[in-house]
């Protein structure tokens, strides 16, 4: 090869070159595409590390709801068997609502009881509301029934009755 070709070779093509502006472009257009799918797949992987976390965290909801009403069954018994005098039988639902409550601690599970805390529509279900003198307007006077939480979500709002203005 002489000086003339090497020189030829690698000279600056024109800028008007159609066939390399069209290159160009599609350069462009494939670095534009390649950037837009490597975003996509990052806010994948983030929304996909969410969904795993949430469905840890939340994953055993369906299985509490489901458990509470055994919960209330057992501590209905307790109360049953309290007053007929049944001392084995009470010792042993007493153990098994014992290990009910440390497997729901276990799994995040939270009693909700609002006695003598302000009503909150949110997280409590009124069921009645009863004049009283003693303690201010909106508060809860009973639960009727305990709400709980898993993971700061609640399963199952508490059923309470709440004070309202005595009247005059």
């Amino acid at each position: 090869m002489n000086d003339e070709q090497t020189d030829a070779g690698t000279s600056a093509p024109e800028a008007t070159d159609p066939a390399l502006e069209a290159l160009r472009r599609e350069a462009n257009e494939h670095r534009e595409r390649y950037l837009r799918t490597a975003a996509e797949m990052d806010n994948l992987r983030k929304r996909s590390a969410r969904e795993v976390e949430l469905a840890r965290k939340f994953g055993a909801e369906r299985l509490a709801q489901a458990i509470l009403p055994v919960r209330d069954s057992l501590q209905a018994g307790l109360v049953a068997a309290e007053k007929a005098g049944q001392g084995p039988l009470l010792e042993g639902v007493r153990a098994t609502v014992r290990l009910l409550d440390e497997a729901f601690s276990a799994a995040g599970i939270r009693e909700v009881d609002p006695t003598g805390q302000l009503f909150d529509p949110n997280k409590h279900e009124a069921l009645s509301l009863l004049p009283a003198a003693n303690v201010p307007p909106n508060t809860v006077l009973e639960v009727v029934q305990k709400g709980y939480e898993l993971n700061d979500r609640l399963l199952r709002a508490a059923k309470v009755i709440v004070a309202r203005a005595a009247d005059a």
